[in-house]
């Protein structure tokens, strides 16, 4: 009976709760999609959220993306309760946008609701020319700097999904 009921216990889904959140336009609709179907479908601008389920090995991740959209990102600390992991996505190559991007950013993680989740920042857009490249980014956004979360950064592609798996390798190594 003891061996069974391990295989059992090991067989069980975690579940977790992910939001992901940055800019408008920065590729949020487009990475939850391409991680829950495999492939990229048209998107609008999010008024409001998507939630998917994406399962990824022992992990059920019900993942929020939020719009962000100026007006709306003062209701982002409505889906913070609860959260395991953060994922924070910046358009790489929209450098008019980074100084914006980064004070969202640091807004988001000093709120006490989200102290000491996890933090997987997105460098989307990578195949755009003009893009920052990661370490560049590290040091733009001073992420070293961030000590009350586990943090990486990672160069993606969301409309060809490079990266991705990555991110979700790093979210269920660090939740394990």
């Amino acid at each position: 009976m003891g061996n069974s009921f391990s295989r059992l216990l090991r067989r069980r889904n975690k579940e977790v709760r992910m939001v992901m959140l940055g800019l408008d336009n920065s590729g949020k609709t487009t990475i939850l999609y391409k991680l829950k179907l495999g492939h990229t479908q048209q998107t609008v601008p999010t008024v409001g959220f998507n939630v998917e389920t994406i399962k990824y090995r022992n992990l059920v991740m019900n993942t929020w993306d939020v719009g962000g959209q100026e007006r709306i990102r003062a209701l982002w600390r409505h889906y913070f309760s609860g959260t395991d992991a953060l994922i924070f996505v910046i358009d790489s190559a929209d450098r008019s946008r980074l100084e914006e991007a980064k004070k969202e950013l640091y807004k988001v993680i000093n709120d006490r609701e989200l102290t000491g989740c996890l933090l997987c920042v997105l460098a989307n857009k990578q195949d755009k020319p003009g893009k920052m490249e990661q370490a560049e980014l590290v040091k733009f956004l001073e992420l070293e700097s961030i000590k009350n979360h586990n943090w990486c950064i990672i160069p993606t592609v969301a409309t060809d999904g490079t990266g991705l798996n990555q991110v979700l390798n790093w979210i269920q190594h660090n939740l394990n």
